[in-house]
């Protein structure tokens, strides 16, 4: 094969290659008959098949307003188009877009911390984008929950790395092996939609490692996706598609990945720059693109190595899509709506459940109220170019009524017809139908459109409409169960007026059937969190550096994203890390490690058990985190490594097994530019969340001594750590003296504790020696400048 591409690369013209590496059109990419290479289709997105007939199908014929028209899709405008019957979509299939499954989003999938549904989610959208002739989803998107004021934050895992990276991976895996490819987005640094592609994302090295890399090189380790996407903004001063240290430096030669790069749409500046820095593929068909990088070739100023190592790996790809090919695939949406349905059902959160409000049985409760606009019009989905025709939507009120069956009087009121103004005379009957029934399901949201593309959330509040449906019923009834929609975190100071409150984040298509299934006890809720849930907006690690100055979009916070910053300022938020809670009760005993002591390039074993002392089968998500010993650099308190998801009978014991590296103990240090791991006692700890810690044990860690790096200003105390360049200095005080080598290294260890300025200083002052600059940095073996 490879003979044949490169032999293919041999035949082609400049012009030739630059159309291999440019789209044509919106969402395809150039055909060659002479040379046996077919196009092939590409589309969004996330957690759903967005194939836009009128776009894909009409080939040449696309303007501008295509691609405004995808940015801007509306989540409600989906949801109009799609078909409200369980026989199928056929009401949707003459709409812009095909009918798909809408999968539950990744701010709530990603809640199920359960990868076997990933890979099976991945599989489904496999197949849904064969019968659709599609062979490269643009997905998923893993970028870090810096903030929950982020326009896309509803497509996004987590704000932890190693829940986003494991989840991305395990979907990677299943659309992959299938014969779909992935493009893994948005690389690096697009945790914000204002100003997307203007905006310069400015990141320490150690946080952009630590955490804004980490989950795409978990995600490249564990699946390898045929393409990555650069993003819009800039990443320390340059564009992403245009940075050599993202994509050649880290992503190619230190992270070993030999798939293909390309662009956001639009989101290439300069062509022939970004063809040099490895962004190999240019979407869409941009004709002055073209034009600069031909221009480029012809001039020199790209190399015709780089332009047929783009070529090659353009053409390695397709013969992967060539490969996996497959004529006449159907999906089974059926079959993938019962999926949606049950990852829905494990991903959504429990936050909330006093006095055993849920389940609700019919021992306990008689009269049901269900109210809310979204219990009619659910809201399942963001907006923008991810956004989803559902092939079928599970209404809540429907399912409500399917699953209560005969045994509930179950009534129904609006409360909130429109989102923006108070309806009195609504909000009234709403109340009443509430004071009436033994209990009030009440269904609320965020606003539809607010979070999307290009621009970001402007508060955390639901809509205020609903925040005051909430106060008005929760006067005349105690037992009153919110169900929330929402984009990511929002502030909750109406948590007191409900007896219980379901996460749903954005559950989806099945959204409806699954809320009733958790509300009637069919399904013990198994969600925990993906990100924090704060008090206020004015708590959140990002708030001071949000959304910037002057394009520049400072990340001051570095490492402590998320749960890290709760832990290291002590702070309580109001739903902590891997918080959720279950109808049953999980014990934890007897922590086990397979060794007490680790050492370089070691591997451990944790054995816990678990136990079901509760009323209800259930399923546990089990939370290793590591509490690091101090540091020569600040550490987080503790950082999540690894989890596990156990399904439990009532009274059923089970061990399971979680796996630490390494690696995992590692953090990165910028003065040796690379992973180190301290000796010392770890703490390994076993919780139910971030701040509910079950067991832990004492890790001993033996790791290899890493001499101090040594500069100018280095003190003498940090240059004798350093053996072999203490000799080097000593040596060049031996030649600049009456002394010789050994003396020189006694006269500077007796004054080291006293000498406070730094070597170049203490040599040339202090000491009196006549050492250059050059002199000294070449004992220190560093670049002078």
């Amino acid at each position: 094969m490879q003979k044949r591409i490169r032999h293919i690369i041999e035949q082609m013209t400049a012009e030739e290659k630059v159309d291999l590496l440019s789209g044509k059109g919106l969402w395809r990419t150039t055909a060659f008959p002479q040379y046996g290479i077919s196009d092939f289709i590409m589309t969004d997105g996330t957690y759903g098949v967005r194939y836009s007939s009128s776009q894909i199908d009409q080939g040449e014929n696309w303007n501008i307003k295509d691609f405004i028209s995808v940015v801007n899709l509306n989540a409600d405008d989906a949801k109009d188009e799609a078909a409200t019957d369980k026989k199928g979509g056929s009401e949707a299939m003459f709409s812009k877009s095909k009918p798909a499954t809408c999968f539950p989003n990744g701010a709530s999938m990603a809640c199920s911390w359960d990868l076997s549904l990933a890979y099976q989610m991945g599989q489904a959208l496999a197949k849904e984008c064969q019968s659709m002739g599609v062979s490269l989803l643009l997905g998923p998107g893993i970028n870090i929950r810096r903030t929950p004021l982020a326009g896309r934050g509803y497509e996004y895992y987590a704000e932890d790395p190693i829940v986003s990276g494991e989840t991305a991976g395990a979907l990677i895996r299943g659309l992959q092996d299938q014969g779909v490819g992935s493009s893994l987005k948005h690389f690096a640094c697009n945790n914000s939609e204002y100003r997307r592609t203007e905006m310069d994302s400015v990141v320490d090295e150690r946080a952009l490692r630590e955490i804004y890399l980490a989950g795409f090189k978990r995600a490249i380790d564990r699946s390898n996706p045929w393409t990555v996407m650069s993003s819009y903004n800039l990443l320390n001063g340059v564009q992403t598609s245009h940075n050599s240290w993202l994509l050649n430096q880290v992503l190619r030669d230190e992270w070993h990945y030999d798939g293909l790069v390309m662009s956001d749409w639009y989101g290439i500046k300069d062509r022939p720059a970004s063809l040099l820095a490895g962004n190999d593929l240019a979407m869409p068909e941009c004709k002055r693109d073209k034009n600069e990088l031909l221009a480029a070739i012809k001039q020199g100023r790209v190399s015709e190595e780089a332009l047929n190592t783009a070529c090659e790996r353009m053409l390695n790809l397709l013969a992967k899509f060539e490969h996996h090919k497959k004529i006449g695939a159907k999906a089974d949406f059926k079959e993938h709506h019962q999926l949606a349905q049950k990852i829905a059902a494990e991903s959504i959160v429990l936050l909330k459940n006093d006095d055993e409000t849920l389940p609700i049985l019919p021992q306990k409760v008689k009269s049901i109220a269900v109210l809310g606009k979204p219990a009619q019009e659910p809201v399942i989905q963001g907006s923008g170019c991810a956004t989803t025709v559902p092939y079928v939507l599970d209404r809540p009120l429907d399912e409500i009524f399917d699953v209560a069956g005969e045994q509930f009087d179950i009534h129904y009121a609006i409360g909130t017809p429109d989102d923006i103004e108070v309806n009195r005379e609504a909000m009234q009957k709403a109340v009443q139908t509430a004071e009436q029934a033994d209990i009030a399901i009440l269904f609320v949201s965020t606003a539809v459109g607010e979070d999307g593309e290009n621009g970001d959330r402007k508060d955390l509040a639901i809509l205020p409409s609903h925040e005051v449906l909430i106060k008005e019923v929760a006067r005349v009834q105690k037992k009153l169960v919110v169900v929330l929609a929402n984009s990511d975190s929002v502030v909750m100071p109406w948590l007191d007026n409900a007896a219980a409150v379901l996460e749903t984040f954005f559950a989806g298509q099945g959204m409806g059937r699954a809320v009733a299934d958790i509300l009637f006890g069919k399904v013990n809720p198994s969600g925990k969190l993906t990100v924090t849930v704060p008090n206020s907006l004015q708590e959140t690690p990002a708030y001071l550096g949000y959304p910037g100055d002057n394009l520049q979009h400072h990340y001051r916070e570095g490492i402590y994203v998320g749960y890290r910053y709760y832990d290291k300022r002590q702070i309580t938020p109001r739903f902590p890390f891997g918080f959720g809670l279950s109808y049953t009760q999980f014990d934890y005993r007897n922590m086990r490690l397979s060794s007490s002591n680790l050492s370089d390039g070691g591997q451990l074993t944790i054995n816990v058990d678990i136990s079901n002392s509760g009323d209800y089968a259930g399923k546990e998500v089990v939370q290793l985190y590591v509490m690091p010993p101090i540091s020569r650099l600040s550490r987080e308190v503790q950082a999540l490594k690894a989890f596990v998801k156990v399904a439990l009978l009532s009274g059923e014991t089970k061990t399971v097994e979680l796996i630490l590296n390494w690696d995992d103990l590692a953090y990165y240090d910028p003065a040796y530019a690379g992973w180190v791991v301290e000796s010392g006692e770890y703490q390994l700890c076993i919780g139910k969340s971030s701040r509910q810690i079950e067991l832990s044990s004492v890790l001993h860690v033996q790791a290899p001594v890493r001499l101090p790096h040594i500069k100018p200003d280095s003190s003498l105390v940090q240059l004798i750590q350093n053996p072999p360049v203490f000799e080097r200095v000593a040596q060049l005080i031996a030649s600049k003296s009456q002394l010789d080598t050994e003396l020189a290294k006694q006269r500077l260890i007796e004054i080291a504790p006293e000498m406070f300025c730094g070597l170049f200083i203490t040599l040339t002052e202090m000491l009196e020696l006549e050492i250059s600059r050059t002199e000294l940095a070449q004992a220190l073996e560093i670049e002078v400048g």
